[in-house]
């Protein structure tokens, strides 16, 4: 059994820079891959993947108390169980369902329209750093009635927050940069908490401030930890997955031919983006007890990252993974935004992402928009495309030039 004496890391900049080629090797000869420096296991099959994420009784959210909590400045809804979790996964779930959907669909067109704005006379932009990562934090800020004036100082916080979840290693200096953020951040909420809870609004921070299930409020400590938790949830992954989608289907000019001409592809184009891409590539676990996997001996206690880039291209579960097709059979397009999605970018089981039906929404919503848009559209002629991250992972930027859009009106010059 190959372990950390092939000399391979998932730590090593190697591997950071082209994950995808591993992958396979992981799943055929090292689908248990243990690293000493941080004294950890990664799972690279579907099959493992998907027993680790669906069998809370013997691998737990514990990992979060030391991963999540001390950014979080509370625990997050990952590391609560039953009746608990059940009552506070409603109320989240509420602000992103129904009239508050809607509301917050129309709220994600205004604000991408008015960041694209700009970009259109002129025939090039950067879809990462000019549109995905400002719309990502202003739609954020939409939900939760914050003020978008703010935007450039809580998305820097927030970027230390990430970086602390999202870090297999930190240090110390860097532990207490992230930390600095949690609580400039908690200190910038918690007045506005304490403003909503005497004057509620449409809000989500007012929606949790005010919610009560079987008789359960939530405590500011409670209230912040969510809003950093949607924050960091609602942000991390949609910049990625737009900017992934529009790469894909500029790299697969014939399946965006098709998107254009039917727009109903779109949702089909997305699961397939989160299957063969997923922006959260880690999710940790913890065992609770001995657990066996292809014929290792994982201990109790141990901290087990889930591979999801490799498990959605194992070829057990998906025909020609390595493939990305908006068409393919095994895909489920009704189920991809669902806990019974077949990928699992979202993870899966009781803990499967939150915002995932918001998720779908934002994406789409603004997916729908641009592609009429961005007409002719490729890559800037000196672009080099480069991708980043090993827990989240994303393009560094994408900069794409299409015919210039003039008075608003697409396809007029």
């Amino acid at each position: 059994m190959p372990r950390a004496e092939t000399g391979f890391s998932v730590l090593s900049d190697d591997f950071a820079a082209a994950p995808y080629r591993y992958f396979a090797g992981l799943r055929e000869r090292a689908p248990v891959h243990y690293e000493p420096a941080i004294d950890s296991y990664f799972l690279s099959r579907y099959q493992d993947v998907k027993r680790v994420l669906t069998d809370h009784q013997a691998f737990s959210t514990e990992t979060l108390q030391v991963r999540a909590e001390p950014v979080m400045r509370g625990p997050v809804l990952a590391q609560m169980t039953g009746a608990e979790h059940t009552a506070k996964r409603k109320i989240v779930v509420r602000g992103f369902t129904g009239q508050a959907l809607q509301d917050q669909i129309r709220a994600i067109r205004a604000n991408a329209a008015e960041l694209i704005a700009p970009f259109l006379p002129r025939g090039r932009v950067d879809l990462v750093n000019d549109f995905g990562k400002p719309l990502a934090v202003y739609v954020t800020l939409d939900v939760l009635g914050l003020d978008k004036k703010d935007w450039q100082q809580v998305a820097a916080w927030h970027s230390g927050v990430a970086e602390f979840i999202t870090s297999i290693v930190l240090t110390p200096e860097r532990r207490r940069h992230c930390l600095d953020c949690a609580e400039q951040l908690e200190a910038y909420l918690v007045p506005l908490i304490e403003q909503r809870r005497r004057h509620p609004g449409e809000d989500l921070i007012s929606t949790l401030c005010t919610a009560e299930f079987d008789g359960i409020a939530m405590s500011n400590r409670d209230v912040t930890a969510l809003i950093i938790n949607v924050l960091a949830a609602a942000t991390e992954p949609a910049d990625k997955t737009l900017a992934l989608l529009i790469k894909h289907l500029i790299d697969h000019p014939e399946q965006m031919a098709q998107v254009r001409q039917d727009p109903t592809l779109l949702p089909a184009a997305i699961a397939e983006t989160l299957r063969y891409t997923p922006p959260v590539q880690l999710i940790p676990r913890q065992s609770e007890k001995d657990a066996v996997f292809a014929g290792t001996t994982v201990p109790v206690g141990a901290t087990i990252f889930c591979m999801i880039g490799a498990a959605n291209r194992d070829p057990d579960a998906f025909t020609a993974p390595d493939t990305f097709d908006i068409h393919r059979p095994d895909l489920g397009t009704a189920r991809s935004f669902t806990a019974a999605a077949q990928h699992l970018a979202f993870g899966t089981g009781l803990h499967q992402c939150v915002g995932a039906a918001f998720a779908r929404a934002e994406i789409e919503t603004v997916a729908a928009m641009l592609i009429p848009l961005l007409d002719q559209v490729h890559y800037s002629p000196d672009f080099r495309y480069r991708e980043t991250g090993l827990y989240t992972r994303g393009p560094a930027s994408l900069s794409l030039d299409f015919t210039p859009v003039h008075e608003g009106v697409p396809g007029h010059d």
